[in-house]
């Protein structure tokens, strides 16, 4: 009887954890329109090739050497053994934290779309996905984090926590394609003799769907990082919920109705509240989203318009910056004083942000100069006026418009 509920128990967090997988692999469709539409319509092809191509390397990549470096575990055994662990749990779980991993070259993508070349991008992302994120990600969840973990206790007072990844992914992702961003360069005509020449966005539609995807497929990201049914927290995703409207209602009012704002506001909120959906108040989840978006909306307008950066989605500001933020709001908010949980301190919180912006910047820097320097990363100017889908798939997302 002991044997079968246990295996009960087995099924129900494999089964809970492959749902959660399934709602965050989803997330990267999600990813894909939120690019398409921002893009122009000769780059939407290579935005869909890239996101699904990136996803598949990670895949490979995060299986035989990222998954092993963050937590210790080895997949190249036979399938009988890998299943007698709770009935392929290991496995399960592999595929949850594959789609965090998958993230930071879609996160990129964003940032370095119309301009870079295909291949030497998706080196990079594999670099990422299956050296730089899980080294990182082994020191904050999974087999180093004990040490750092203990070193932040006796010198800040409390962990660093990140239930379900500001910092770890998404600021981790937004910092690494900061290098990229710059080393790459604006796109033509973004900048005429020091004149700005904002490019619009191509589909508010497209553009509107990858923000609604996102948030769905979000509720996955956030509440099945618990990884158990026995850990599953209402408060995660009541306080998702909040700060993905905070989100929305702040960036509706400082972005003045713009809708790409608007929708991009919903995933700043989301990205704020990840790291302290656990432990916060609903009320503070809706204040630390509110505040995500509009630290993107200002900062999105500050690093086009003051620093003349062409970050073409925002990712800097919005999973940079804003993850950045979304691990320090912890410190403050997740304190019993404004109705948290408690056992975060505010130096902690700031210490584990900064070290990962530090980290991210470094391995970034280095990687990207290393292509621009062996195999180069940006198309030629006539590639870039043809644009990314003639020159590298040979084929426009709406081929008719070329029949004559």
């Amino acid at each position: 009887m002991e044997s079968s509920v246990q295996s009960l128990v087995h099924s129900g967090d494999v089964l809970f954890l492959l749902l959660g997988a399934i709602m965050v692999f989803a997330m990267h469709a999600g990813f894909a329109f939120l690019e398409v539409g921002t893009v122009r319509k000769k780059n939407q092809t290579n935005a869909l090739i890239k996101i699904l191509t990136d996803w598949s390397v990670s895949t490979v990549v995060y299986f035989l050497i990222g998954y092993p470096i963050a937590y210790g575990v080895n997949f190249l055994l036979p399938a009988g053994e890998l299943l007698a662990d709770n009935q392929g749990f290991e496995l399960v779980r592999f595929f949850f934290l594959l789609c965090f991993a998958a993230c930071i070259p879609a996160i990129i993508s964003g940032g370095i779309a119309e301009r870079a070349r295909f291949w030497p991008q998706v080196l990079a992302g594999a670099i990422f996905a299956g050296l730089t994120y899980p080294l990182f990600e082994s020191f904050i969840w999974g087999r180093n984090s004990s040490g750092l973990q203990t070193f932040f206790t006796e010198t800040f007072g409390a962990p660093f926590h990140d239930f379900a990844g500001s910092v770890v992914v998404h600021s981790m992702g937004g910092w690494l394609a900061l290098p990229a961003v710059l080393l790459l360069g604006p796109r033509m005509g973004r900048w005429v003799r020091g004149k700005n020449h904002p490019i619009p966005v191509s589909n508010i539609p497209f553009l509107a769907l990858g923000s609604w995807i996102l948030a769905v497929g979000w509720f996955g990201f956030n509440v099945m990082s618990a990884q158990s049914l026995t850990g599953i927290s209402g408060l995660v995703a009541v306080n998702s919920l909040m700060a993905m409207v905070g989100g929305v209602l702040f960036a509706l009012v400082a972005g003045r109705n713009d809708p790409g704002f608007t929708h991009n506001g919903a995933l700043a909120g989301l990205i704020a509240i990840c790291a302290g959906s656990d432990i916060v108040h609903p009320l503070a989840a809706f204040v630390i989203g509110g505040l995500g978006s509009v630290i993107f909306v200002y900062g999105f307008q500050i690093e086009q318009n003051k620093l003349k950066i062409d970050d073409v989605l925002g990712v800097w500001p919005l999973h940079g910056i804003i993850g950045s933020w979304g691990g320090i709001s912890v410190g403050i908010f997740g304190g019993t004083m404004f109705g948290g949980l408690g056992g975060v301190t505010f130096l902690s919180q700031l210490a584990g942000s900064l070290m990962a912006i530090v980290y991210a910047l470094v391995t970034g820097f280095v990687v990207y100069y290393a292509i621009v320097k062996v195999v180069g990363f940006r198309l030629s100017q006539e590639e870039e006026f043809r644009g990314s889908d003639l020159t590298i798939h040979k084929i426009t997302a709406y081929p008719e418009d070329y029949i004559s």
